[in-house]
């Protein structure tokens, strides 16, 4: 294998061009394609993926240093998963920070006075087109919940060095969560 120092310049084209796009499935969340490509060689390949339409996660910091998490089952896994609150927008164009307010807000009950984006995740590139942005909520409000009728999870505090124990010894699996509380390490 050959190793090719990056310097900014020089960069062979990897762009691969759609050919045609051809839609297999299309659900009420997920919508997936299998498209014929052309490879940066001119080759022909195939790509199949998932179109989603985008979502929000949020790392609901209180003022003693602690982050409200959430337990909630995760059907595609099998299992109760341990991460901050999410969820995906309401139509492509939502503004991502009124969709993290709203989201925040109806899992938790909770307002904040203090928002700062911590950019963009994509949870699985190679296979979905989802985005997912990532905000730092500060100067916490409580409230009540609004769960929509098919959400059941148990909302709670945690320190925030607990969890960044736990994401390190392999408690802590959801990798948005990871990432927002990695990014977030370093502005708190």
């Amino acid at each position: 294998m050959q190793i090719k120092a990056v310097n900014g310049k020089g960069h062979m084209n990897l762009t691969e061009k759609t050919v045609e796009s051809r839609q297999v499935f299309d659900g009420e969340m997920l919508h997936v394609f299998k498209d014929t490509i052309e490879l940066p060689s001119g080759a022909p390949a195939t790509r199949e993926y998932v179109k989603h339409i985008n979502a929000v996660a949020v790392v609901p910091l209180t003022d003693d240093g602690k982050v409200i998490m959430e337990r909630q089952f995760r059907y595609p896994v099998g299992r109760t998963v341990f991460e901050i609150p999410a969820g995906k927008l309401d139509e492509p164009d939502e503004d991502t920070l009124e969709a993290a307010k709203r989201e925040l807000h109806e899992e938790t009950g909770i307002t904040a006075d203090e928002w700062i984006c911590m950019g963009d995740f994509c949870p699985a590139p190679a296979y979905c087109d989802e985005v997912i942005t990532l905000y730092l909520a500060r100067g916490l409000h409580s409230g009540e919940q609004n769960l929509d009728s098919d959400e059941f999870l148990e909302v709670e505090k945690v320190s925030f060095e607990e969890l960044i124990a736990d994401i390190m010894s392999g408690k802590i699996t959801d990798g948005k969560t990871m990432a927002a509380l990695l990014k977030a390490q370093n502005l708190i």
